[in-house]
């Protein structure tokens, strides 16, 4: 006689290891994205402190973390024309 209890949560590893491999470029992908959006934001931070004194201020939000994390310092020339054409 066999114990069937365990089959459903072998069934689900399983799926899961499946979705880890097929998944594996996006998922690298987004962590990647999320570690230099986070760094971005830790730049809008340092920014937000210290950016007074060179007249830069930018808002320390994801929208901004976000668009440095893609583009990186060109990102961050598109923020500043942003707001000066939005200031103007």
């Amino acid at each position: 006689m066999t114990d069937w209890t365990a089959a459903p949560w072998l069934a689900g590893a399983a799926l899961a290891l499946i979705l880890l491999v097929l998944l594996r470029r996006p998922l690298a992908r987004l962590w990647r994205l999320a570690l230099r959006s986070t760094a971005g934001l830790a730049v809008l931070a340092a920014l937000s402190r210290f950016g007074p004194l060179m007249g830069i201020t930018l808002g320390v939000n994801w929208v901004n973390a976000l668009v440095l994390g893609i583009l990186g310092i060109p990102g961050f020339g598109l923020l500043l024309m942003m707001q000066w054409l939005l200031a103007a």
